[in-house]
């Protein structure tokens, strides 16, 4: 999942100056799941921020509403009949979502409320890590399945290193060995033969530096 974090509270409040009713938007996607952007957490913003005007008596109206997803035109299309209502949109989506909101309704002002972080999963409730970073070359089926370059420092495609101690990163010792992993879940699965292959590198024509990337199901097209 897409994992995000809520902007500092002082930089949300400063980006509505100016703007008397705004709709705060939520996502029921990915921010729901990590806790940031979802139905709750529009209240909670909401109220923080209804509090913060009247103290400084410039009372702000609040419109709240949740959709399933804001990277999705059909959900997106549920609010058209509030935009009209309000000065400005502030978006508890991703970066995506905000995007999407944005093209959508070309004269009305879209703010994020967060960051977006990294791609992710839960370790427990509030506790979230990154397991990939998109290069659009997945290798896992040669590591194991795990990602070598998410879960290595240096994100080498061949490791470990000379400087991992102990099955730790020597970037950071809090930090396992990406290749210590891979090693360890290798030889668990009975698959060592597999480290003996040189990995070749990326085409990282597939990340980003080529632009924004996209995807395309022809037998979903019309």
């Amino acid at each position: 999942m897409v994992v995000g974090e809520r902007k500092p509270f002082d930089e949300i409040k400063k980006t509505l100056e100016g703007h008397k009713k705004v709709l705060v938007l939520g996502c029921g996607g990915c921010v729901t799941v990590c806790l940031t952007g979802g139905h709750d957490a529009v209240q909670v913003l909401s109220s923080q921020l209804r509090m913060a005007r009247d103290n400084e008596g410039s009372p702000l109206e609040i419109i709240e509403k949740t959709v399933e997803r804001q990277c999705d035109p059909e959900y997106v299309e549920e609010v058209a009949a509030l935009i009209p209502e309000v000065d400005a949109v502030l978006s508890m989506a991703c970066g995506a979502g905000v995007q999407f909101m944005a093209e959508r309704y070309t004269t009305t002002p879209l703010y994020p409320a967060l960051n977006t972080t990294f791609v992710g999963g839960s370790v427990k409730e509030g506790y979230y890590v990154e397991r990939c970073q998109t290069c659009g070359e997945c290798k896992l089926a040669y590591t194991g399945g795990i990602c070598p370059i998410a879960r290595c420092s240096k994100s080498l495609l061949n490791g470990p290193c000379g400087g991992s101690t102990k099955g730790k990163c020597e970037i950071d010792p809090e930090v396992p060995c990406g290749w210590q992993l891979i090693v360890d879940r290798l030889e668990a699965l009975g698959q060592m033969d597999r480290y003996e292959e040189i990995n070749m590198a990326c085409d990282w024509r597939t990340n980003r530096d080529g632009g924004p990337r996209k995807m395309i199901r022809e037998d979903f097209q019309r």
